[in-house]
């Protein structure tokens, strides 16, 4: 939570302070490529393969094992990362291209340029970071690693607050504040890990590596991360081609996506990271003892939650969205076009957000099994029809369609995937989901009538020179879509010790 609100202050600065301009354009671009490889080295190939092989080392050989393990990985994913980031640097105009072709000549291509280079290291920073974090969720030590985005959005806030009046191009003070962040963000993962003795010991010579290369654990990661690779790699080449596509819109359409891609992330990160990450290690414990029961169980308590909160979120980004960026982004430079932009690309992303978070929700079932290949046949074909789906809707609805694409793929994704576990049994049969839904329509209902109306009782553009009624003319619609939500709720027979879950 302390993560997302940093993220939204961080994104209301930008936005007050760069408005949606090429400038921002550039920065957005630039900071994509270091987030898409991060994905790619930690939080997604790495991590699927990584989590579960260490969950089982853990079970199996104990401490000095573990610490073994950790350390072999520890290393290859080192000097990897530094290769990688040398090629980052020297080959920043091509990674231009590849990202965003529509940024040819001028200043969104200098800037893009330049600030790819400041925070291309980034990505060695945070991978080790997400190195860290896999160790200490496997031992569900969950508050340190959640925690650590927020010191990247105070770096960033901080940087761009103080160090752009010293710069002749302002945004390049976001860029120091990145590389600022993921020093502070690795920095503090060093004492946690010392205290459940893991911190791991990387070797920076040839025989050290080569002992690295040849831990059977290490082996078995890196086999399991070349699946892996494919699945993330397809998920991130949609993102890549989606942002291609953006440059060669209107100036400020990467802008919108980013901004409303801000608030989409507060639902999918809060619901379906957070629940993910819990599961995990909880789902590669009940596989590594065989306990089929518990896998469904833990299935069924994740998928459940995520419906009942995550549905109103989508209903608020569908509904209530100029509501949402006005109040969140109307200021300085930000105008009332970029509010109704985002609003478009906000009510395109409630269309797809309970497919974005059930996909983070359903995979680990997956990883938790070492089943990595299933994920990466069922991407493939989702990317293939995204891209489809682009052709059509992005010559009607501009930027919208790229967000709208994004949504319908990911609802097609968890459908295929929850597919799957039923196939396999890993769903229970029991779960009662016909009368689960008929009770959840009644607080829906109640819902969707509270943000239609407060979306259309006021002018929230027009209420740009009264920022603070505005805020609490958003905060007393909330509070009261929240307040008929939770009572019919209750009315219907939810309670919250229905949700409490303790894994074995």
């Amino acid at each position: 939570m302390l993560s997302r609100i940093t993220g939204l202050l961080r994104e209301t600065l930008i936005a007050r302070t760069y408005g949606a301009s090429e400038w921002t354009d550039a920065f957005n671009v630039a900071f994509r490529i270091p987030n898409l490889l991060r994905r790619l080295f930690a939080e997604g190939a790495f991590s699927q393969a990584f989590v579960p092989v260490l969950g089982e080392t853990a079970t199996k050989e104990g401490a000095e094992g573990t610490s073994l393990m950790v350390s072999a990985i520890a290393t290859l994913l080192f000097w990897a990362l530094v290769i990688t980031v040398l090629i980052g640097v020297l080959g920043a105009p091509w990674i231009i291209f590849m990202v965003a072709s529509g940024f040819k000549s001028g200043g969104a291509y200098d800037a893009s340029l330049i600030l790819t280079r400041i925070m291309f290291p980034y990505i060695g920073l945070i991978s080790m970071v997400s190195l860290s974090a896999g160790i200490l969720n496997t031992y569900k030590k969950f508050a340190i690693p959640a925690f650590t985005p927020v010191l990247l959005n105070l770096s960033m806030i901080f940087s761009s607050w103080l160090l752009s009046p010293y710069f002749e191009t302002p945004i390049y003070a976001l860029g120091i504040g990145v590389i600022l962040g993921g020093i502070t963000q690795l920095g503090i993962q060093i004492p946690a890990l010392r205290k459940i003795g893991l911190l791991p010991k990387i070797g920076l010579g040839f025989k050290s590596i080569q002992q690295a290369w040849r831990h059977p654990g290490a082996k078995k990661v890196l086999h399991l991360m070349i699946p892996a690779l494919f699945a993330v790699s397809v998920a991130q080449l949609s993102l890549i081609i989606n942002t291609n596509i953006a440059s060669h819109l209107t100036s400020g359409s990467v802008s919108w996506l980013s901004y409303a891609d801000r608030l989409m992330e507060f639902p999918t990160a809060l619901l379906g990271v957070a629940i993910g990450t819990v599961l995990l290690p909880s789902l590669s414990k009940a596989n590594a003892l065989e306990d089929t029961e518990q896998m469904a169980q833990l299935m069924d308590w994740g998928l459940k939650l995520t419906f009942i909160l995550a549905t109103p979120a989508a209903i608020a980004l569908f509904l209530f969205g100029q509501p949402l960026a006005a109040v969140l982004y109307h200021y300085g430079q930000f105008s009332a076009l970029d509010v109704t932009m985002t609003q478009h690309a906000l009510a395109a992303y409630g269309v797809g957000l309970i497919g974005l978070i059930l996909v983070k929700i359903l995979a680990p079932a997956y990883y938790s099994k070492q089943d990595i290949k299933t994920p990466v046949k069922i991407a493939i074909r989702v990317l293939m029809l995204t891209q489809i789906a682009n052709i059509i809707l992005v010559p009607w609805l501009n930027h919208a369609g790229l967000a709208l694409s994004i949504g319908l793929g990911a609802c097609l994704n968890a459908l295929m995937l929850w597919r799957g576990l039923s196939q396999r049994g890993i769903l229970a049969t029991n779960a009662g989901w016909l009368k689960f839904f008929a009770k959840l329509s009644v607080g829906l209902v109640g819902v969707v009538i509270v943000f239609y109306l407060g979306a259309q009782q006021h002018d929230w553009i027009a209420l740009k020179d009264t920022p603070l009624i505005r805020i609490g003319l958003m905060v007393l619609w909330l509070g009261l879509a929240a307040t008929v939500y939770l009572s019919s709720l209750w009315l219907t027979g939810f309670r919250a010790k229905d949700f409490l879950f303790q894994a074995k």
